[in-house]
């Protein structure tokens, strides 16, 4: 399901006109990604957390001129599902 798919469908559901959903999916987007650059995590209850993970610094190879290289520390962003969204999909249950 690609973005335009998913504006589509919630304007189906809800009556709401696309391009109010757009504006809503749109501004929620930006809203996650500006709280995980500014360090802050975000959870939605039922659904999963959005939250900033640490990478260490490790040691990796560049085998095209077999060097060694530091990759250092980085924040990445992750996702992690509810438990409960986790079940659904195991057990493929339906939600409304």
């Amino acid at each position: 399901m690609t973005k335009a798919d998913l504006i589509a469908k919630i304007s189906e559901e809800t009556g709401l006109e696309r391009n109010e959903v757009s504006r809503a999916v749109e501004s929620m987007m930006d809203f996650i990604k500006t709280s995980l650059t500014n360090g802050q995590n975000v959870y939605l209850r039922g659904f999963g957390s959005f939250v900033v993970r640490e990478r260490k610094q490790k040691t990796g190879r560049n085998i095209s001129k077999n060097t060694t290289i530091i990759i250092p520390a980085h924040n990445i962003p992750s996702f992690k599902p509810a438990k409960v969204f986790v079940e659904q999909v195991k057990n493929k249950v339906k939600v409304k």
